[in-house]
């Protein structure tokens, strides 16, 4: 059986991150995905796909993502129910996240919120091959084929 899923999409809010009473990280996500069509007014339609996350990973989506992030998941679709106070039944589809990427470079704004002394980060003239978005200038000289 096969039970795979791969989203490209925004948060649409900040990541809830709550911990279990063992101390385990979750956090708690809803992905907005545009679909592939248009409408005839040229608008896209968007999924919200509801995710979760765990451990370390959650710890680190939450530090690192806010509200109207770009960001890329990989997991598996899950489904639970449970018995509300009022006795219905109420049957959740969620993502459980296994991996993710940022999509998106840091902006200027939240380099200064996650650097506490409020310096700017040192800029030594090389790219930094870790951030999205950057370019490297390669000629053919360069390349070994």
């Amino acid at each position: 059986m096969i039970n795979r899923t791969t989203l490209t999409g925004r948060l649409t809010k900040d990541v809830d991150l709550r911990y279990t009473q063992s101390g385990v990280a979750v956090g708690d996500f809803t992905l907005a995905v545009n679909r592939r069509f248009t409408k005839p007014n040229g608008e896209r339609d968007a999924d919200f796909i509801n995710c979760i996350i765990w451990r370390k990973s959650a710890e680190n989506l939450a530090n690192f993502v806010h509200k109207g992030s770009l960001v890329g998941i990989d997991g598996r679709i899950q489904t639970r129910n449970y018995e509300n106070e009022q006795g219905q039944r109420i049957y959740i589809t969620e993502v459980v996240v296994e991996n993710f990427a940022l999509l998106e470079p840091k902006s200027s704004n939240s380099e200064t919120n996650n650097n506490p002394s409020g310096t700017k980060p040192k800029q030594n003239g090389t790219p930094d091959l870790n951030k999205a978005g950057d370019s490297i200038d390669i000629s053919d000289d360069d390349l070994p084929f």
